[in-house]
């Protein structure tokens, strides 16, 4: 079997590192792989040995028509068995013109929860013979919008969870990286978007009271609100314990030393940071948007509280700051769920059986 990927990020947040995994997997399991992403982008580095051929044609932006002439060319070159969009950015409505053009099966995964136009919903689904939902809350978005459901399936994110799990190498890390051993070390793990809330955190964080001990909050991730986050940080009085610590590649490493984790999203597909929190057994608070209630079970893992509720917020993480067997014990749940529904593995063998089923019904018909 041989698939084109198609990933139009620059960056390896969740999404690109699912593709990652993904076609790393595929690879082991006999499938040749083809990538197309932009120049200069870090998937095709990170790729590089696990596709036969990857294009990183120069592009002027996100909906640059070029894409359609470039997907156009390797699927006339190169004659895959099908191709799989993995990203919006343009790739999904060009990648699914260009694949009818050329009678190539097209599998097009969705990893973010909100309702999307009436016109992209009647070019891109209509033509697209798979939709890939990586939970059942966005499929459940899709399906909303008069989506064929035969066409719809949800296959989840997952991650290695040998690699993110438990160390018991917590106080070196602390040390290592200067965090006091009476601290609470507090994480949020995403990019500075607005719709990863860190505002909402920012402002619950001044509301904690001083009977806890001293706590430190790192900011894992960048983007664009980071200059105003910086300045929401000092106009609170937090800037001594808040660290802009940016993107990491020690995650494995430095998250079963957190004591808690903090993902305040207003609008999330399903989380991968999320996932690997809670592989490595830490709490979790979390808002029940999109698919975060497949991975935080409140009361379980961790706490669900409202979208945009600072009040609410502030009082989940008093409630689990103050209480170390509490955190332990949802800690522990949570890597059973993770265990019990989203490895990689899992991840990687529902993406296959979607190619295989749709191959089978292309070549019956």
């Amino acid at each position: 079997m041989k698939v084109l990927h198609v990933e139009n990020g620059r960056h390896l947040y969740g999404g690109a590192l699912q593709v990652v995994s993904l076609v790393h997997g595929l690879k082991q399991r006999g499938v040749d792989n083809l990538l197309l992403c932009p120049a200069g982008s870090a998937i095709g580095e990170r790729l590089a040995g696990d596709v036969s051929e990857c294009y990183d044609p120069p592009l002027g932006g996100e909906i640059d028509p070029r894409l359609y002439v470039h997907i156009g060319h390797i699927l006339r070159e190169q004659r895959p068995d099908l191709i799989h969009l993995h990203s919006r950015r343009g790739a999904d409505l060009w990648g699914v013109l260009a694949a009818r053009r050329h009678r190539v099966p097209v599998v097009l995964s969705r990893r973010v929860d909100n309702i999307e136009a009436r016109i992209g919903v009647a070019i891109k689904y209509r033509l697209a013979d798979r939709i890939v939902t990586i939970s059942e809350g966005i499929r459940r978005v899709v399906l909303s919008q008069g989506v064929d459901p035969t066409k719809v399936i949800c296959v989840p994110s997952g991650i290695d969870t040998q690699r993110y799990r438990p160390h018991g190498q917590n106080a070196d890390v602390r040390r290592e990286l200067d965090i006091p051993d009476d601290a609470l070390w507090i994480a949020v793990v995403s990019q500075l978007i607005e719709r990863k809330g860190h505002r909402y955190l920012f402002d619950a964080l001044a509301q904690l009271n001083a009977d806890l001990p001293p706590w430190t909050l790192w900011v894992l991730g960048k983007g664009p609100l980071e200059d105003a986050l910086r300045r929401q940080a000092a106009d609170l009085n937090l800037q001594d314990h808040i660290c802009f610590a940016g993107f990491r590649d020690d995650l494995p490493r430095l998250l079963p030393a957190l004591d808690l984790v903090v993902h305040p999203a207003t609008m999330e597909g399903l989380g991968v940071s999320l996932l690997q929190a809670a592989a490595s057994e830490v709490p979790i608070i979390a808002c029940p948007v999109g698919g975060i209630p497949e991975i935080v079970h409140t009361e379980v893992n961790g706490l669900l509280v409202p979208p945009a509720n600072t009040d609410a917020l502030a009082e989940a993480m008093k409630r689990l700051l103050s209480d170390a067997e509490l955190r332990r014990t949802m800690g522990a749940r949570g890597r059973q769920i993770v265990l019990n529904g989203f490895s990689d593995n899992s991840m990687i063998e529902g993406n296959l059986a979607v190619y295989r089923d749709l191959l089978k019904q292309r070549k019956t018909r």
